[in-house]
């Protein structure tokens, strides 16, 4: 395969992963929390066993099947109950931004943990996208604390589970680097979301689902976006501009509110806006701090 065309799939990776967190509220309001979510994985476990086959266990370092496995699973249910628990369109919007903190937090911990060389601008860029966050849960006034506070007050456990799930994000990026050894278990990890989120749901007895139409699309999409975006994002990151790809990633917030925006009919002031360019500014500048000299 050609770096261009490479490339272009690692981009629509970066498009497919925009879609989730209006795809996942809208398959959680008819599914429920927990089952829409179990919904969602299974169904993208099979999308990505069509596509990468049953991952060869006995080729992965069992260092990396454990802890890949615990990480990568807690925080993918954290992204999806966190979205999926939020009590209207425009929080399930915010709580994604809240998620879209993991990769500030990741250069961070490659600073901290891996040694990671930066120099002055991981600052500000920390900073940037921390008060980005603040500006977007402040509401319409944008950086107003007492704001910010009591809309998290409304529904912590939605946004606790986001702010959670971006530091096992972080770790699992930062942890596995090295411990993969270049092998890649994302199939066995989504089985393993599904699996623990299947057990949660006979346990709590949410009762039974029933598929209509358009949940049923908008749960196919669902899982389409979310096993085929690691999919993509895959062949991208092996084939193609690395460079442009993950420049262009840190951008998905912006892509992600915009899309979700349209999907969950949700208007979105321009106080939002101007917090989420924050994220990715902040975001952009810890990235480009990596790859000067320090």
């Amino acid at each position: 395969m050609n770096s261009t065309k490479a490339t272009w799939i690692g981009l629509a990776a970066i498009v497919l992963w925009s879609l989730i967190i209006a795809l996942i509220k809208e398959v959680s309001n008819s599914f429920g929390a927990i089952g829409g979510a179990a919904l969602i994985y299974s169904l993208a476990s099979v999308f990505l066993l069509l596509l990468f086959g049953w991952p060869r266990l006995k080729e992965f370092p069992l260092a990396y099947l454990v802890w890949g496995s615990l990480l990568f699973v807690s925080y993918e249910i954290c992204l999806a109950l966190s979205i999926g628990y939020s009590t209207s369109s425009r929080q399930a919007i915010e709580v994604g931004m809240v998620n879209y903190l993991w990769p500030t937090f990741t250069i961070i911990f490659a600073i901290v943990f891996n040694k990671q060389k930066a120099n002055f601008l991981i600052v500000p860029g920390f900073f940037i996208s921390l008060v980005g966050i603040c500006w977007v849960l402040g509401g319409d006034q944008g950086l107003n604390f007492k704001g910010m506070l009591s809309n998290v007050q409304n529904n912590p456990l939605s946004y606790g589970l986001a702010l959670l799930g971006t530091v096992l994000w972080a770790s699992y990026c930062t942890l596995t680097a090295k411990m993969a050894n270049g092998k890649n278990g994302v199939t066995l990890f989504f089985i393993l979301v599904s699996i623990v989120l299947w057990l949660k749901w006979l346990l709590l007895g949410e009762g039974t689902l029933s598929f209509e139409l358009q949940p049923t699309i908008y749960l196919v999409l669902a899982a389409f976006a979310m096993g085929m975006g690691y999919g993509a994002w895959n062949i991208g990151i092996l084939h193609g501009n690395v460079t442009l790809l993950a420049a262009a990633s840190y951008f998905i917030p912006v892509f992600s509110a915009v899309f979700s925006a349209f999907i969950l009919s949700t208007h979105l002031t321009f106080s939002f806006w101007q917090g989420a360019l924050m994220v990715c500014l902040g975001a952009l500048l810890c990235w480009v701090s990596t790859k000067t000299k320090a």
